[in-house]
């Protein structure tokens, strides 16, 4: 399987549906790929490879101009790979910041559902809390953040 792949057993081996890897390739995350006489695109290993990368790294979170970067690199083994660290890491940094957010959250329907009283909506905590923002803890965690 080096070359003649067509799009739909490639999206199937990486994992990426079909419209996808035309868009990747209309951004230039994929190089030129080979055509047929017909203009169909012809993918091969290497090209498979390529999109499997391209969605580790989006299951990752990481963004495209993130995972343009990496393919350079990956596509230019000897350079160093400080980029790719700094880029790991400031996705890290992003992941610990959801995490805290996602933390504050949880505290805030945890503190809204125990202080229901399950009596009547009149006196429900967390139509309460809903309908005003200003009691809402998550918020003020949330900006802080």
């Amino acid at each position: 399987m080096d070359h003649g792949l067509a799009i739909g057993r490639a999206a199937e081996l990486s994992g990426v549906k079909v419209p996808t890897i035309r868009y990747y390739e209309e951004i230039g995350l994929l190089p030129a790929l080979q055509r047929t006489d017909g203009n169909r695109r012809l993918y091969a290993r290497a090209d498979v490879d390529r999109l499997a990368f391209i969605r580790h790294a989006r299951e990752l979170g990481f963004e495209l101009d993130a995972i343009r970067t990496l393919l350079h690199l990956q596509d230019e083994p000897s350079q160093p790979c400080a980029d790719a660290d700094a880029i790991a890491k400031a996705r890290l940094e992003e992941v610990r910041r959801r995490i805290l957010s996602l933390r504050a959250l949880e505290a805030e329907l945890q503190r809204m559902v125990e202080g229901c009283s399950h009596g009547r909506v009149e006196t429900c905590r967390v139509i309460e809390i809903l309908a005003d923002h200003s009691e809402c803890r998550f918020h003020e965690n949330n900006q802080a953040a």
